[in-house]
């Protein structure tokens, strides 16, 4: 079901307008493949792209599938559901309820400048501008909505642990440092930047970035950032483009800050192609000296690996 703050405006007036056997009826399961793990199970038609049946839906909704492929957005999948078969609910039934305008700017955001590079621009049809702001009217994004028995997995208190500044993410001086997948507090431990650590943990990258954002999705808290210079990079293709980190956990270890400069040292998922966060991760707000730095020490850990090699040979 929706959320209180999501229904309790409508409520009545849908009750008194809506009798209860025709607002039951103009509910259908929904049956495009590709939203039938969204968090609700039932729809309407026409949709928010005006088409008047799922089998019209499915054939749009399916030219997104690649784009869905590359995981340039969490949001993305949500979004496109959200429009293409909108929740339906005996409560709202008039019209479907639309996703919030931050759910659209957060897929957009993420997912144009993959598109670009195709030489496709975000679709006018799915234009931000048109749709609700969170705090201003009804609509719906993954935080909104919850379960009769509690949160979905997938959504589960998304905020909590979200340092973003969206209006559909309030914030708190403890969103950096929550609670872990036990309930217990989240402790990042501090990993400085210094040629020790970087011989021992033998990152797969080191890239500096700009912050734009950090998310925590449950299953998948990522971070959305601005590669600026790769210093280091050995099984994935790093563009100096907007890319997503994938943390390894809820408490979003190590911690970034948006809008600030970051050495960013990791690993990377060969068969993923995705750019790795774990707890032995560095991220160090970024200083000018620091290039000069990474280059000599890869040169030392370069010597180390043929060392072996070489007195094999004697």
């Amino acid at each position: 079901m929706l959320s209180a703050g999501l229904s309790v405006c409508l409520l009545a007036v849908s009750c008194a307008l809506w009798p209860a056997v025709v607002r039951a009826a103009a509910c259908e399961p929904v049956r495009i493949p590709l939203c039938r793990s969204m968090p609700w199970n039932m729809t309407k038609m026409p949709n928010h792209l005006h088409h008047s049946t799922q089998d019209n839906a499915v054939l749009a909704i399916e030219q997104f599938e690649g784009l869905l492929g590359t995981g340039c957005s969490p949001d993305l999948l949500f979004f496109l559901c959200a429009m293409y078969a909108p929740i339906c609910t005996i409560d709202f039934q008039h019209e479907p309820i639309k996703p919030c305008k931050a759910v659209c700017e957060r897929a957009k955001y993420g997912c144009e400048p993959v598109m670009k590079r195709y030489n496709h621009n975000w679709p006018d049809n799915l234009d931000c501008s048109e749709l609700p702001l969170y705090d201003r009217g009804v609509c719906i994004s993954p935080e909104a909505i919850v379960k009769a028995e509690g949160p979905d997995p997938y959504y589960q208190n998304p905020g909590r642990c979200n340092p973003e500044s969206s209006p559909d993410f309030p914030m708190d001086s403890n969103n950096l440092h929550c609670r872990g997948p036990e309930g217990d507090p989240c402790r990042c431990k501090t990993v400085r930047m210094a040629l020790k650590t970087y011989l021992k943990n033998n990152y797969n990258y080191v890239i500096r970035a700009k912050v734009r954002a950090v998310r925590n999705r449950g299953l998948e808290p990522t971070a959305v950032i601005e590669v600026k210079e790769v210093l280091k990079s050995s099984l994935v293709n790093i563009p100096h483009d907007v890319v997503t980190l994938y943390y390894s956990s809820s408490c979003l270890c190590p911690p970034l800050t948006p809008g600030d400069d970051y050495l960013i040292m990791g690993y990377e998922n060969e068969e993923t192609s995705r750019l790795l966060l774990i707890e032995s991760s560095v991220a160090q707000k970024w200083k000018d000296r620091m290039a000069k730095k990474v280059k000599r020490w890869d040169q030392i850990l370069q010597g180390k690996r043929r060392a072996p090699q070489h007195r094999s040979r004697h």
